[in-house]
């Protein structure tokens, strides 16, 4: 976490206005994406994914896929303001101010309301009737609360293991650490992300077969291809099912270079046993300079945060006895 400049992830799918969407459409047209030695599209340099824009579509807005011009300003403002105030709750030495958080500052480019773009109401679809039942943490979470009895009842990203439930978490904005760094060469695309400080490979023009469905990893197994000047990774065998789904979550992710310091996002969830339909979230990665890095994650501060978090716990169960 650190107080530079904010940057900002604005929507790329779909525009508020055909004149905005022409404009747009004409720009991409006539750039020319800029490629490595090796000839491959180049999506290296180092990338923020913070946004104002939810990940679903509030009910308040119900079919409103685009906020006005005049809207987007005024949650832009309001959280200008947010920042500039001090939200602490008195005696909360566990939280921070507004001034620590990265959500962005801007949603005024595409103003869509919602960063899943299909189904169309911005809303997941309906979960099948043998889905799995969606679990609330009980405690070391911020709905839970506190205490644990154990380390393993924290969740992963709490034990500083994987952001969420790893991919593709990872790439969606969190409240701080938006940043990630992209680096490639002719085999692979390696993705570091600041958030928990994952590295992601990504291997190109693989012939090995696919994983044995009893190993599973956090990052699953990617399998990245070119279409023209988009990279189209399909990952699968993942650890943990994001979002409630199954094992047999498969996962098709498309980045596109859009323009010198923008680039598109796209990740299709598709698991019948868990969705009634597959289901798109997408948007833009804002370039940041080549010189800002991508900061140390100090998760714990030299790993005392768990051991302090259990035997404050235990320290309270002696206090009520």
């Amino acid at each position: 976490m650190r107080p530079e400049v904010r940057l900002v992830v604005v929507l790329a799918i779909g525009l508020a206005g055909t004149s905005l969407a022409a404009q747009s459409k004409a720009a991409l047209k006539a750039w020319t994406p800029p490629r490595t030695a090796d000839g491959q599209p180049d999506l290296q340099g180092i990338w923020t994914n913070a946004t104002l824009t939810p990940f679903e579509r509030p009910a308040s807005l119900r079919d409103k896929a685009f906020l006005t011009e005049a809207e987007a300003e005024a949650i832009e403002r309001q959280a200008s303001a947010n920042r500039e105030k001090d939200s602490r709750r008195p005696g909360d030495v566990g939280s921070y101010d507004q001034f620590w958080f990265d959500s962005g500052d801007r949603v005024v480019t595409t103003r869509r309301t919602s960063l899943v773009i299909d189904p169309p109401d911005g809303r997941l679809p309906p979960r099948t009737p043998h889905a799995r039942v969606l679990q609330v943490p009980q405690c070391g979470s911020l709905l839970g609360g506190e205490p644990c009895d154990s380390y393993d009842e924290y969740g992963l990203g709490v034990r500083c293991i994987v952001h969420g439930g790893g991919l593709p978490d990872a790439m969606i904005p969190a409240v701080y650490n938006a940043n990630l760094r992209i680096i490639q060469n002719q085999d692979f695309v390696v993705i570091t992300y600041e958030l928990i400080h994952d590295t992601r490979i990504i291997p190109l023009k693989t012939s090995r077969p696919p994983l044995s469905p009893a190993i599973r990893m956090y990052m699953g197994d990617a399998r990245g291809r070119w279409d023209g000047t988009t990279l189209v990774v399909e990952t699968s065998s993942l650890k943990v099912s994001t979002r409630g789904g199954s094992p047999g979550l498969r996962l098709t992710e498309r980045f596109t270079r859009t323009g010198h310091d923008s680039m598109q996002y796209q990740v299709t969830f598709t698991d019948p046993a868990t969705w009634t339909a597959p289901w798109t979230a997408a948007l833009d990665l804002k370039s940041r300079p080549d010189n800002a890095g991508v900061f140390e994650y100090a998760c714990h501060e030299g790993n005392h945060g768990m051991s302090n978090m259990l035997s404050a716990a235990r320290a309270l169960e002696r206090t009520a006895r």
